[in-house]
């Protein structure tokens, strides 16, 4: 049977959702290998928590490289790995550090390469929503091992729990990946909402909010949801750039996306137009989002979203 690398991703110093969703995926093609990267001493802690049932063995790699060299470094011990086993895929999280990395890898390893996949068939065989959500289309990678990025939330994970067999693994940075130091970096700031790209519910904010975003901040706290804003609203400076759900900004695919106040630009619906199920609140009846829409209030979010909110409460009370 085939063998498929994913690469683990954790936030902070827990399993992120995505690695469930990379093994699941995987474990339509081959056995599983699971991938962690860590700072020294910190290996196994990570390791023990990747336990997905779709999981066969996981293999940590330590290095305080990882950190002082950044992709570069990462890609290299990778690159490494792929070359040595060939495996018939490496599946890695859809972001702006795993396409950056995906690439590094490809080149390194002289592999196709496939971003943003939102599914992945088991003949290897990919599935992309492109030119701003106009198009799907099936590619598969004809040469060396495939590096294929996969959008956060395109796959419903296999939570069943399992022991996968862990290895430690001591594999040499070399000299060519450590033209370029990290001398400083700072984490992003927990807010106490769900991240943007991992988030199953987001409730958005556009040019309708007038700059206001209470009434959205309050929906989505009360639906446990992040925060998103379209590109109007970070470009007036109403909410963070971080924030930017479209072409521009951040690729969502939300199980519910609520989008307020939101026009419906074509680089904003490229950026959630896989959402599973899509709400549109606008009071302009033409707005083109509702083309996209499962479900559309005609009206006033300052007047529909303080309703929802109470409506909300009286169903969790």
């Amino acid at each position: 049977m085939s063998e498929v690398f994913v690469l683990a991703q954790f936030v902070g110093d827990k399993v992120a959702k995505t690695t469930g969703e990379l093994a699941t995926c995987g474990a339509r093609i081959g056995d599983v290998t699971a991938i962690v990267l860590a700072a020294p001493g910190k290996g196994a802690a990570l390791a023990s928590q990747v336990t997905s049932g779709r999981i066969a063995k996981v293999v940590v790699i330590e290095s305080a490289d990882f950190d002082k060299f950044g992709v570069s470094a990462s890609a290299a011990v990778l690159a490494h790995i792929v070359g040595e086993h060939k495996p018939a895929a490496l599946l890695i999280t859809s972001s702006a550090f795993g396409k950056e990395l995906a690439g590094c890898i490809a080149v390194l390893t002289d592999s196709g390469l496939i971003t943003d996949a939102v599914d992945v068939s088991s003949e290897l065989v990919a599935t992309q929503i492109v030119f701003g959500g106009s198009s799907t289309v099936h590619s598969r990678v004809s040469h060396g091992s495939a590096i294929i990025t996969l959008r956060p939330n395109s796959v419903t994970p296999d939570l069943e729990k399992s022991s996968p067999e862990i290895l430690n693994v001591s594999v040499a940075v070399g000299e060519s990946a450590k033209h370029a130091e990290v001398i400083s970096s700072q984490p992003p700031v927990a807010e106490g909402r769900p991240e943007l790209t991992e988030a199953q519910i987001i409730v958005s904010g556009g040019r309708g909010t007038n700059g206001d975003f209470g009434p959205v901040e309050t929906f989505a706290d009360l639906l446990g949801a992040a925060v998103g804003a379209s590109r109007a609203a970070t470009d007036a400076g109403w909410y963070p750039h971080s924030h930017q759900v479209g072409q521009t900004g951040k690729t969502v695919s939300p199980q519910l996306y609520v989008a307020c106040g939101i026009s419906g630009a074509i680089q904003h619906r490229a950026g959630m137009q896989t959402s599973k199920t899509i709400v549109v609140i606008n009071k302009d009846p033409e707005a083109p989002i509702f083309e996209l829409a499962d479900f559309g209030v005609v009206g006033d979010l300052f007047s529909v979203l303080p309703q929802a909110s109470e409506g909300v409460k009286a169903h969790k009370s």
